[in-house]
């Protein structure tokens, strides 16, 4: 793709990055056979190859954001199209750079700034989204089943604090919304790990940076990503091995610190070493220690975007929980969203709950007595759609 890209922008980072991304893409369309949005919509501008174009349109012509953030809005970020580009070219940073610029506050109705700095500034922080998901069990019993259905249960049942000893010894975070929706997952984790002589130490923590980061509260981001860097670094260094995460939103997202965080001299080294030492939970499981046991119940399991398109990781899950004696039910559409992408499923509802029906039904299909996944918010997402239980794929080895 040709480009003419203003020359005082050219001399920025964000500038050399966009024209060498642009100069990649040979406007194929093979991207757009794969894209979530695109198949519901049949529009161009909600296809990758749509969405380049007016990333490249607003740079090259200085236009109007207001189109181009609408679509921009609309992308899940899952990277189906990138596993799919024949020509990789890396649309996720070219994603960021477009919204950084074009989804930021500046023209967004009042009333759409106010619900997207909510949302990042009360899921973010565990206390807030613990007090949020109390209040709404507590008025569960007078909700629409709909919306009851969304919220999680046995919120805060279950501690995560207890240390298993081991002679080798990992991080965790505790996670924003995790560990007040789903606590039980570090758990699981932590016994797991602890099974195979794997200590799992939680660190200070909470979230990872990506709400803000996703939502355009990039100062916001900036801020939590030094602080996650400050409590890790020293960690890392000296006593424990990997930094382990369980949610692969979060690793897929920390493993990124590396490039977010490069303009900035006094924490770009500390945050590659971060991202070179993180590893999603999944990537250890040749470590445990795995009991084989004849199990009767199947299992379908959901491949989050963030593990199989972001971190290229496709079936060590599956292969694990076979060994523990779990049987697998066909899945069709792998590949495809489920529809929850972080924020996504609070601001694009109508898009959300279509993908959420169609992922239902093709995890259902064959009748599975559970699904699993490997992302606590494609575990929420899931749940909301469906009376099937819906769990992390580290607790079904406990």
């Amino acid at each position: 793709m040709r480009t003419s890209l203003p020359a005082e922008l050219l001399q920025t980072a964000d500038g050399k990055q966009l024209d060498e991304i642009l100069r990649k893409c040979v406007h194929c369309g093979f991207c757009n056979a794969t894209c979530p949005t695109y198949q519901l919509t049949g529009d161009e501008l909600d296809g990758p190859r749509g969405r380049i174009y007016l990333i490249k349109n607003y740079f090259e012509n200085s236009c109007d954001k207001s189109t181009a953030r609408k679509h921009l809005d609309r992308c899940l970020t899952c990277l189906s199209c990138e596993t799919t580009c024949p020509s990789n070219v890396r649309y996720g940073d070219l994603l960021d750079i477009g919204r950084k610029h074009i989804c930021d506050g500046s023209g967004r109705p009042i009333l759409n700034k106010i619900k997207r700095y909510t949302i990042a500034s009360v899921f973010s922080k565990p206390r807030s989204s613990a007090l949020i998901f109390a209040l709404a069990q507590f008025f569960k019993p007078l909700l629409p089943e709909k919306l009851a259905k969304k919220i999680p249960q046995d919120t805060g049942a279950i501690k995560t604090n207890a240390v298993v000893t081991g002679s080798r010894k990992m991080l965790t975070i505790r996670g924003c919304v995790q560990f007040s929706a789903a606590p039980q997952i570090n758990a699981a984790a932590a016994q797991v790990l602890g099974d195979a002589d794997i200590q799992l130490d939680e660190s200070e923590s909470d979230c990872c940076g990506a709400l803000a980061f996703h939502l355009t509260e990039i100062e916001s981001a900036y801020k939590t990503i030094r602080k996650n860097i400050d409590d890790w670094y020293q960690r890392l260094k000296s006593e424990h091995e990997f930094l382990i995460v369980t949610s692969s939103g979060c690793s897929s997202f920390v493993k990124k610190y590396g490039a977010i965080m490069r303009p900035d001299p006094q924490y770009a080294q500390r945050a590659e070493f971060i991202a070179k030492n993180c590893r999603d939970l999944s990537e250890i499981c040749t470590d445990l220690h795995i009991k084989p046991a004849f199990r009767k119940r199947t299992i379908a399991f959901h491949n989050p975007c963030t593990l199989q398109h972001n971190q290229q990781i496709t079936s060590t899950v599956e292969t694990t929980i076979q060994k523990a004696g779990y049987t697998f039910v066909p899945v069709s559409n792998r590949h495809l969203c489920c529809g929850s992408a972080g924020s996504y499923s609070l601001l694009e509802t109508e898009l959300s709950h279509q993908l959420l029906t169609n992922k239902i039904h093709d995890l259902t299909k064959a009748e599975p007595d559970m699904i699993a996944t490997a992302n606590i918010g494609c575990l929420m997402h899931l749940q909301s759609g469906t009376d099937i239980p819906v769990k992390h794929w580290i607790e079904l080895l406990v």
